[in-house]
């Protein structure tokens, strides 16, 4: 009996968290030049994201202790996190071998994290975009090697938009390996205007996903790679919002729009995946409307604080999803999207 009732509950897998290492080498020394992040744990359980003597954020044990992740996730019955680094130490402004030695030591403690607790744990990788040959070799040690379900990739790479076609061939590869890619705002305007009031993370991550979305969508990413797999953060960012005026104007200004492609963007949603962290129930449910019930992944931003407080608390509480819905959007889309069974971790 216990068996059956264990079966029958939701598999609950959150797609967007991120960890660190708890410690890593003096960047600044190691490669002779500034701009890289280190940890200053400046009292026991915490520390401080420190770049070229600025402190960018500050951060708990939970973004570097495992122990303390799963301790977080059995109060919030979250069974199983995709651990993704923190956007910041993507690096793509950095010369890419630089880039590529850190992504591989974070790739590397990301699947160590992993093979310690199978269970409870999937990672995502690092590339350095901004050297999409590197990129593609880390990508397939990524896979092949590390055994990750994918890889957390920016928004942008310093001046391409995500149409870029010197991005083509780390599209290529990861179509061919049948692994997903999972897209993260970074590198948002900070300045002017966007000073004020936290807006670079309330309103610039928002307009850095559409653009990333518009970008594989209006660039033909999506028509030269049918099977690419490709997720994006923050409940597809302004997007779905926006997507009545962005399909209205492919149609109204096709000399600006359909440029790369003549299918309308609504065409692709089939083809796009999303995160639930949209914050309120009216939201949620116009996204689902908006994209379709089969591609909304539970997701969370663990473990900082504009992500969802209460995992899976959003999608639990509203009443006009049944419970079918309920358990594609809590854990079973993110399996379809990271190629996992759900049957090895509902057997815990």
């Amino acid at each position: 009996m216990q068996q059956t009732e264990e079966k029958k509950r939701h598999l609950r897998v959150d797609m967007h968290t991120h960890i660190l290492p708890k410690q890593w080498p003096d960047l600044a020394k190691k490669y002779g030049y500034s701009g890289w992040v280190q940890l200053d744990h400046f009292e026991e359980g915490k520390a401080r994201m420190m770049r070229d003597g600025k402190c960018f954020r500050e951060i708990e044990c939970n973004c570097w202790s495992p122990s303390q992740r799963i301790a977080e996730c059995d109060s919030s019955t979250i069974d199983v996190q995709v651990l993704s680094t923190v956007p910041v130490m993507f690096n793509y402004w950095a010369k890419p071998k630089d880039t590529l030695d850190l992504a591989r030591y974070l790739n590397d403690h990301i699947a160590q994290v992993v093979a310690e607790d199978p269970k409870r744990f999937v990672g995502l990788g690092t590339l350095p975009m901004q050297d999409p040959e590197l990129a593609v070799q880390e990508l397939h040690r990524c896979v092949n090697e590390l055994g990750l379900a994918g890889v957390q990739i920016g928004s942008h790479v310093n001046e391409w938009n995500l149409d870029a076609p010197e991005l083509d061939p780390i599209f290529a590869a990861a179509e061919e390996l049948n692994t997903a890619i999972f897209v993260h705002p970074w590198d948002m305007d900070t300045k002017s205007r966007m000073e004020k009031y936290w807006f670079p993370w309330l309103i610039g991550m928002p307009c850095e996903t559409t653009m990333a979305i518009c970008s594989v969508t209006f660039g033909g990413v999506l028509d030269r790679y049918p099977k690419l797999k490709i997720g994006f953060a923050h409940g597809g960012g302004s997007f779905p919002g926006t997507l009545g005026r962005i399909e209205h104007g492919f149609h109204a200004r096709p000399d600006l729009c359909a440029v790369k492609t003549k299918r309308s963007p609504m065409s692709y949603l089939d083809q796009i995946w999303i995160d639930s962290l949209v914050h309120d129930e009216a939201t949620l449910e116009f996204v689902i409307k908006k994209m379709g019930i089969d591609r909304i992944m539970l997701g969370t931003d663990y473990p900082f604080p504009l992500g969802e407080l209460e995992p899976g608390k959003l999608v639990d509480e509203s009443k006009w999803l049944c419970e079918e819905d309920k358990a594609k959007i809590l854990g079973l889309n993110v399996c379809k999207f990271l190629n996992m069974d759900p049957e090895f971790y509902l057997k815990m």
